[in-house]
C-alpha cells in the first residue's frame, strides 16, 4: 500500500514573486492588521481553517478582520475593497472560484496590498498573488491507491462510485483526476460504474448515492471528493442495509478527502477505510508567513503546496495529531459533547 504523504513543502510552480506591497514591515514580529475573507463557513474544514488562521495571526501579534461572503462573489469583492479602504497590511482570501477572485487580486495589487489565496487557486492571469493550496490530485490519487489495495486484498473485484464536487472548482477537478489516475492502474480490482455529481451539496449527494446503489446493488467501493458528503453516504448505505464496518461481510470500502471530524470518527469506528487529509495547520501557517515575507520584501513562490497525507487504520495513531478533524473531535469530547 502507498505510504502516507509527508507534511506539505514549499514548491514554486510558477515564477517566484517579489514583494509588491508598499511600506516597511517588521522582519520577524509580523505586526499589523490582516483582512481574512472566506467564501463560506459551511463546512467543518472552513471553520477549522479560519480558526487556525486566527491562531497563527494571534501568535504573531497581528490583528484579524473577518468577512464571510456566504457564497456571493460580488459581496466578497466588496469585502476585499472594504479591507483595502481600512488600510489593512495584507489580505487572505478563500474565493468562490478561480475566476471571481481575479478582480479582488487586481484591487489589492493597485493598492500595493499583498494578497494570499487560501486553498483555492486563481485562474491564470497577470494579477499577482500567492496561492496556498493542497496537492488535490496527489492526495486523492494516494487515497484511491490505498482503496485499490484494500479491494485487491478482498479477493473480489469491486464496483465503485465517485462523488464529484463542483466542477467550477479546480480542487474538485483535481480530486476527480487523482481518483481516475489511481483507478486506471487498478482495473484488475475495481470497475468504476458510477460518477455522482454533487456540486458540494449533501442532498444531491444523498440522492446520487441512493440511485447508484439501486442501479448497482453490488456496489462495493465509494470515494467522496469531500468528507462533507460522508453523512449522505452513510444515510444511503444504512437505508440500503449496506453500512457495515471493515471486516464484516458486506462492508463497502469507503474513502474520502479533507480529514474532518466525521471522517475521524468513522475511521475510529471502522467504517471508513481511508481519507486524504489537507494539513490545515500547515496551510494556515504558510498563508500568514507568505504575507509576512511579502511585506518584508522577501521572495515568495507563487504557489505554496500542501502535500497532505493519507490516514487509515494502519497509520492512524502515528499521524492523528496532524489530522485537524481528530484534533477538533478531541477538543469537542473534552468539552463534554461526545467523542469518537
Amino acid at each position: 500500500m502507498s505510504k502516507p504523504r509527508v507534511r506539505g513543502i514549499l514548491l514554486a510552480l510558477a515564477a517566484t514573486l517579489t514583494a509588491f506591497c508598499s511600506g516597511p514591515a517588521s522582519e520577524d514580529t509580523g505586526a499589523g492588521t490582516i483582512g481574512v475573507a472566506f467564501e463560506t463557513l459551511q463546512t467543518e474544514f472552513w471553520v477549522a481553517a479560519i480558526d487556525a488562521i486566527r491562531s497563527e495571526l494571534d501568535s504573531r501579534g497581528m490583528t484579524m478582520l473577518e468577512a464571510i461572503a456566504d457564497g456571493d462573489a460580488n459581496k466578497q469583492l466588496e469585502q476585499v475593497r472594504g479591507f483595502i479602504a481600512r488600510g489593512v497590511d495584507g489580505i487572505i482570501v478563500v474565493p468562490k472560484d478561480g475566476k471571481s477572485v481575479i478582480p479582488m487580486i487586481r484591487a489589492a495589487n493597485e493598492a500595493d496590498v499583498p494578497i494570499v489565496l487560501f486553498n483555492r487557486p486563481p485562474d491564470p492571469s497577470s494579477a499577482l498573488s500567492v496561492a496556498v493550496v493542497a496537492d488535490n490530485l496527489g492526495i486523492a490519487r494516494a487515497t484511491a491507491e490505498y482503496l485499490c489495495e484494500v479491494a485487491r486484498q478482498s479477493g473480489e473485484k469491486k464496483q465503485a462510485a465517485i462523488l464529484v464536487g463542483d466542477l467550477g472548482d479546480q480542487n474538485s477537478i483535481q480530486r476527480r483526476d487523482g481518483f481516475d489516475a489511481a483507478m486506471a492502474e487498478c482495473e484488475d480490482a475495481v470497475e468504476v460504474v458510477s460518477r455522482i455529481p454533487t456540486e458540494w451539496n449533501q442532498e444531491k449527494a444523498l440522492a446520487g448515492v441512493t440511485n447508484a446503489l439501486q442501479a448497482h446493488p453490488d456496489l462495493g467501493l465509494i470515494f467522496t471528493s469531500s468528507d462533507f458528503m460522508l453523512p449522505s453516504i452513510v444515510s444511503a448505505l444504512k437505508s440500503a442495509g449496506k453500512y457495515h464496518p471493515a471486516g464484516e461481510e458486506g462492508h463497502v470500502i469507503l474513502g474520502g478527502f479533507d480529514g474532518d471530524v466525521t471522517a475521524w470518527r468513522m475511521l475510529v469506528d471502522g467504517y471508513l477505510d481511508a481519507t486524504g487529509v489537507q494539513d490545515v495547520f500547515f496551510e494556515s501557517e504558510a498563508a500568514v508567513k507568505a504575507l509576512d515575507d511579502l511585506q518584508a520584501g522577501r521572495d515568495v513562490p507563487a504557489v505554496v503546496l500542501d502535500e497532505g497525507f493519507v490516514i487509515h487504520s494502519g497509520n492512524r495513531d502515528e499521524v492523528k495529531d496532524r489530522m485537524w478533524g481528530a484534533r477538533v473531535a478531541e477538543q469537542t469530547a473534552g468539552r463534554g459533547h461526545g467523542g469518537a
